[in-house]
């Protein structure tokens, strides 16, 4: 990572906890294992994406339902899938200081060839080489090994283990004869899905780029077996874009990148990750995968029940295959904190901005009394609980009007409302612009419907 790159993200990380963005979790016991909390401001903006995505790919369109599976699901369900067998990752301990890490990763970084897979060449690498230690120095490493990363867990009544799940698309399989059933669902057609998945894999930093609790977006697309799949492919990555853009990303900092046939899935025909431009690196973002018949055949086999689509149409029984588009919420936020991060001069003085996108930025509209007198502050209060039932709204009348400001700003709240002296005779207030900086005086009675035209715009 390069100086300015290490810079801008301890920046967003200092003001993600200055601001109440994202807090280090159970920090008062020494934090615990890159695990994060989200705080007000930072919920807010989380909540904003995944509603976002859920218009964008649910509500507004008619081919598209949605369902919310468990967490806990039946440990066979994980063994059709391959989790149970092959859910791993190269590990390698250090002997000294006892730290763990990703043995291909350690590798292509001192070779830059990529032996996923190869444990004993991985080991003998090491070896020969001498890699160091990145945390203590040293060169004495056990043998590469696989790791599940499926975390376990009990449950009473149960015998036998049970694993958190490590994707959401397990509960949308095994709820595809559900839907099909209840609903009047037609080939074309998905299965959308917004929830936690866990993995126990090695974490290294980068703040909530990769965790081991995370948020998933994903859909499951299905389709006839011999469809024309690759322009829904192109399609799907272009509305992928599409939703990153509107998260206020910039397209200049988005690619795309194919997975080579030899590193594909054993049941994947094709799969390209939407990549972007973090500070750290070009990483993923999104990714869509043709995952063909692999999950409703596996999952067929293993319960017993036929798993299939008839198509009145052609009337035909068929097991589709399906597009699988999947986004990630805590990648999605923390990209939308770098692109919406500016530092602007003004009057001599840096000011910090987050130009969040209106649709997403956690507070809407800021009220500010411009004296804490009761003769300001009660129609500021009045106008605060009227804009409340129409926008995300806060009131402040601590410190100088300046410094109400820049926190504002700093939160990215688009319009901050200023009820001054003259508002007690000319029963209007100043509407500030986040971005411009330009103020508008406007009536009360109208305000709600300016700012609703302003949030339409």
């Amino acid at each position: 990572m390069g100086e300015k790159s290490q810079e801008l993200m301890e920046k967003i990380v200092s003001l993600c906890k200055r601001r109440g963005f994202i807090f280090p979790a159970c920090e008062i016991y020494g934090g615990f294992a890159n695990a994060y909390s989200f705080g007000p401001y930072g919920a807010e903006l989380k909540n904003n994406i995944k509603r976002l995505w859920w218009k964008k790919f649910v509500h507004a369109r008619e081919d598209i339902v949605g369902i919310d599976g468990p967490i806990l699901l039946h440990p066979k369900l994980w063994e059709a899938s391959g989790h149970v067998s092959g859910f791993n990752d190269a590990m390698v301990d250090c002997k000294k200081c006892k730290k763990r890490f990703r043995a291909d990763h350690l590798v292509e970084e001192l070779t830059g060839e990529d032996m996923e897979g190869r444990l004993e060449d991985m080991s003998k690498t090491l070896r020969d080489l001498k890699a160091k230690c990145p945390a203590c120095g040293e060169s004495d490493w056990t043998d590469a090994r696989n790791f599940n990363m499926m975390f376990q867990t009990e449950m009473n009544g149960f015998d036998g283990t049970v694993y958190l799940r490590p994707e959401t698309a397990g509960a949308i399989f095994s709820d595809f004869k559900n839907v099909t059933d209840s609903m009047r669902v037609k080939i074309p057609f998905g299965i959308a899905q917004i929830g936690k998945a866990f993995r126990n894999e090695i974490v290294a930093g980068n703040f909530i780029f990769r965790l081991r609790e995370f948020e998933q977006m994903e859909i499951e697309y299905f389709i006839e077996p011999d469809a024309d799949w690759q322009p829904l492919f192109e399609k799907w990555l272009d509305l992928q874009e599409e939703f990153a853009l509107e998260i206020g990303l910039r397209k200049e900092d988005i690619s795309r990148y194919e997975h080579p046939k030899e590193k594909l899935s054993h049941y994947s025909k094709k799969t390209i990750d939407t990549m972007y431009n973090f500070p750290f690196g070009v990483k993923e973002l999104y990714g869509i995968a043709h995952r063909g018949d692999f999950d409703l055949t596996q999952h067929g086999k293993m319960s017993g029940e036929k798993l299939e689509y008839f198509d009145e149409g052609k009337n035909k029984r068929y097991v589709p295959h399906v597009l699988e588009p999947t986004f990630g919420v805590e990648r999605s936020v923390l990209a939308a904190l770098l692109s919406a991060y500016h530092e602007e001069e003004v009057k001599g003085e840096t000011r910090v901005v987050m130009k969040f996108p209106k649709k997403i930025a956690p507070i809407h509209v800021a009220i500010l009394p411009l004296s804490k007198k009761d003769e300001l502050v009660d129609p500021a209060k009045k106008i605060f609980h009227d804009l409340k039932t129409s926008f995300v709204s806060e009131y402040d009348e601590t410190q100088s009007i300046g410094k109400r400001y820049r926190r504002q700003d700093e939160i990215g709240t688009p319009y901050c409302v200023t009820v001054d002296f003259e508002t007690l005779t000319d029963k209007a207030v100043t509407v500030r612009d986040r971005d411009s900086m330009e103020q508008e005086r406007i009536k009360i009675e109208e305000l709600v419907g300016y700012l609703k035209k302003k949030f339409e715009e």
